[in-house]
């Protein structure tokens, strides 16, 4: 089965997504939340990173963290479907194991 990996850190603090993108398998999912959430911004240091990990692996970034962050949907990029707290639970549900990432 396909594994969640939850990122929790934001770009500019640790290297981790870049860790994480290039150990995804095929069919796997990220989940930005917390910090981490800053990556998913357009024009950002991680937008061509994410982009060419999107043909293989989908990436979300959790809602409320980009609310709580002064983060405008508009302001994501385009590879990066947001979710909020009940897709979160149905992640958790679709895929197995979960993989956090520190």
């Amino acid at each position: 089965m396909a594994v969640l990996h939850l990122i929790s850190r934001s770009p500019q603090e640790s290297r981790t997504l870049e860790a994480c993108l290039a150990r995804a398998g095929e069919g796997d999912a990220v989940l930005l939340i917390e910090n981490a959430v800053y990556a998913a911004l357009k024009s950002g240091d991680c937008e061509a990173v994410i982009a060419a990990a999107a043909g293989k692996i989908r990436v979300y970034a959790l809602g409320p963290d980009l609310v709580a962050r002064g983060v405008e949907t508009s302001e994501v990029a385009e590879t990066i479907g947001i979710i909020d707290y009940d897709g979160f639970v149905d992640l958790t549900i679709d895929y197995h194991p979960i993989q956090s990432w520190f």
